[in-house]
């Protein structure tokens, strides 16, 4: 459903009696119900690119073992240490390619997948006190070395030590009860991927320009923003918590792109992109779909591939997640617009544009993530104290809220599964959310719920 399309109907429900957010308190409805509405192809592909996309898609399912020949588990290269044992196990909710599980979903209730990983095929891992069955799929970090320097970096749960693949490594799990009693532990959930391909290709300048807008607005409230850019070449960078990542391939690629000016999957956008100077669509090297020599489909280009292709693949094709339909009543039409009026629109961008695509029917779309991709400092509340890129110990990316109507657990560290809890932790000392925060804390009880539930049909 278009964002148009859905505006018109939450106009048109309007003039119904109010329904489910008539309430004398505000609270979060919890994960709506019904399809997941997410999963899928982008709709427009072409049948090569989806052949790709379904080839690439397998990959991402793929289970890895040490070994590679254990029964259901047929990928091959797991650990020495490692937080899971494939891409769609901790990319699950509500489909595959979304956040993680957990026993917080009321239509479909999973446990956490890495209560059950810590022991399988007789690994003989301790699970971590911060990982818990009902709870969400974490990764740890660690904000200081044992020496007191910045450290940051992930310290993955569990090893491979005692699989039956995995004779003789002895290998120990970091020591997180005493990073958590020192308070040196940090975590991270699981982002969605819904969508990323759109993201990938919107332009660094429109990405600058939506961030440079309404700063008459957005100064009263003390909202400012960094857009994180690689140390490299100076481009946006827009993956993960603190936009540290520059695109969906993370590994190979660098030298094409900053040392001959090609565009490629791990560099997807142009250099000096200046009006006049740009010819081809982005990103100008990338996976062949066809064989450039005769033009006809390869249909191998998945197995051809490295996994970290295909995962990009997977990532780079996938639909952004569609929104539910809007509560009874008025209560959706008044919440999106007062979303809006008290400020969450200003990081929380409905709508960015696309540049041109190779890919089919993704040029030049206008898509609705609900976020401007940029860093905001969140206060001390929320920080972690660990830097990536530009991006501080309080600062991070504005979560992307489509799809959220569906999502289990909120924060970078899965804190909470109540939406209600998440509004209140933006606001602390130094958050740039902390005005518009009291913005909606002011409201009345009913316009609270209103914005909860049109959040919740996102």
């Amino acid at each position: 459903m278009s964002f148009q399309k859905r505006t018109l109907i939450l106009a048109c429900a309007a003039v119904l009696v109010v329904g489910a957010g008539n309430l004398h308190a505000q609270t979060d409805p919890g994960p709506r119900g019904g399809p997941a509405g997410a999963g899928g192809k982008y709709p427009t592909l072409n049948l090569n690119e989806t052949l790709l996309f379904t080839q690439a898609q397998t990959r991402f399912k793929e289970v890895d073992s040490v070994s590679g020949t254990l029964p259901n588990e047929t990928g091959s290269g797991l650990g020495p240490t490692f937080n899971g044992n494939s891409c769609a196990m901790c990319h699950a909710q509500p489909a595959e390619g979304g956040s993680g599980p957990g026993l917080a979903s009321k239509q479909n209730p999973v446990p956490n997948p890495q209560f059950a990983l810590a022991t399988l095929d007789r690994a003989a891992n301790t699970v971590p006190s911060f990982i818990t069955q009902d709870g969400p799929v974490r990764e740890a970090r660690f904000i200081t070395t044992s020496s007191g320097t910045p450290d940051g970096g992930v310290h993955a749960l569990f090893t491979i030590a005692g699989r039956q693949d995995a004779a003789g490594c002895t290998l120990a799990q970091p020591d997180f009860a005493s990073a958590l009693t020192n308070h040196n532990a940090i975590f991270r959930i699981p982002t969605p991927l819904f969508g990323l391909g759109l993201v990938e290709n919107t332009p660094d300048s429109t990405l600058q320009a939506n961030l440079a807008a309404n700063q008459s607005v957005k100064m009263p409230l003390g909202i400012g923003g960094i857009l994180n850019t690689s140390a490299n070449d100076g481009t946006v960078t827009r993956f993960g918590w603190k936009a540290q990542n520059k695109s969906l391939l993370m590994f190979a690629g660098e030298a094409y792109n900053v040392e001959m000016g090609v565009s490629n999957e791990l560099f997807p956008s142009e250099r000096s992109a200046v009006p006049g100077c740009v010819f081809n669509a982005t990103p100008e090297d990338s996976t062949n779909i066809l064989d450039p020599t005769t033009n006809l489909p390869i249909g191998l280009a998945s197995n051809m591939s490295s996994d970290i292709v295909n995962f990009a693949i997977f990532s780079r094709l996938l639909a952004p997640p569609q929104p539910g339909p809007p509560p009874p009543g008025p209560s959706g039409m008044n919440g999106q617009a007062t979303f809006g009026n008290i400020g969450c629109v200003l990081c929380h961008s409905p709508s960015l544009t696309t540049a041109q695509s190779i890919f089919t029917g993704m040029s030049n779309v206008t898509y609705h993530p609900f976020s401007d991709f940029a860093v905001h400092h969140m206060g001390s509340g929320l920080a972690d104290g660990v830097s990536q890129g530009a991006a501080g110990p309080d600062q991070f990316r504005t979560a992307p809220l489509w799809g959220v109507g569906q999502r289990l657990f909120f924060l970078h560290d899965g804190r909470t599964s109540d939406l209600l809890q998440a509004i209140q932790a933006h606001a602390s000392s130094g958050s740039e959310a902390s005005g518009v925060v009291a913005n909606f804390n002011a409201l009345p009880t009913q316009s609270k719920q209103d914005i909860l539930n049109f959040l919740r049909s996102l």
